[in-house]
């Protein structure tokens, strides 16, 4: 990638599919050169699909699991020698079933990636930003952030946390010309029910929405500075305006019936 570029620097975490690959889309549709990061290899062929819209594309591969793989990450976003217009801190994973059965280290990993490298991330590229007095940042959070998640107890804990700590940085960063969004999507049509182990659930067998218009919402959110955006299918927003409302054990009796194991069949 050109540093010279006249054109804006976004990066995007979790981008070589789903949710993320759509949002290094949007960025790209609206004329943002790219710094597109993840664990896997499929990361080149997310480029090279950018790339094919004459987008200038530059890749990252990183565990953001572990500390090195942030610091490495932030390292290669300051060798661009370039500002960081914005940052979607979308990279996550779910782990479905019963906490008392799950495996300890998949969850240890989930915490890690879904909150550790958020934090850690967010400290280093926040700070660029706040020095310069510009920058947007995008949060992935989740509905599920809203209500108690049964047989998704750690990634439910870990959303409530990220949207928790993105409403709270926006606050802080009110005086500046920083903008802080969290983008809170419903069940989306991507990998990550699979990955999650959730085949057999309600919620990871029913229709879903569609990634590329999620990330539409959350991109058109951040860019006209909004708190949060709910981009979830009508029954989902539904049950988050209820849910404002709703006893969280009631609430957490509800994800019940999507999430435990064998409630597709039900």
């Amino acid at each position: 990638m050109n540093n010279e570029s006249s054109s804006p620097l976004a990066v995007v975490t979790g981008a070589s599919s789903g949710i993320g690959l759509e949002l290094a889309k949007q960025f790209a549709g609206h004329g943002y050169d790219l710094l597109i990061t993840s664990e896997t290899e499929r990361i080149e062929q997310a480029a090279a699909e950018l790339r094919g819209s004459g987008t200038k594309v530059s890749t990252f591969r990183a565990d953001l699991r572990t500390y090195e793989g942030v610091e490495a990450l932030y390292q290669r976003i300051r060798s661009e020698g370039r500002a960081v217009d914005a940052i979607a801190i979308n990279a996550g994973v779910g782990v479905g079933g019963p906490f008392l059965e799950n495996d300890l280290q998949s969850e240890i990993d989930l915490i890690n990636l879904n909150v550790v490298s958020v934090v850690h991330l967010a400290k280093r590229v926040l700070k660029d930003m706040v020095d310069r007095d510009e920058g947007r940042v995008l949060f992935t959070a989740s509905i599920a952030a809203e209500m108690p998640a049964p047989f998704e107890a750690v990634y439910g804990a870990s959303k409530a946390f990220v949207l928790s700590f993105a409403e709270a940085l926006r606050n802080e960063l009110k005086d500046t010309n920083v903008v802080v969004t969290a983008l809170q999507p419903g069940a989306t049509e991507t990998n990550f029910f699979h990955r999650a182990g959730m085949d057999d659930t309600k919620v990871g067998s029913d229709r879903k929405s569609d990634p590329a218009d999620v990330a539409k919402r959350g991109f058109e959110a951040l860019m006209k500075n909004k708190d949060h955006v709910v981009a979830a299918m009508t029954k989902e927003k539904v049950q988050v305006a209820l849910g404002q409302v709703t006893p969280e054990k009631i609430k957490a009796e509800q994800h019940r019936k999507i999430s435990e194991p064998g409630s597709a069949d039900r």
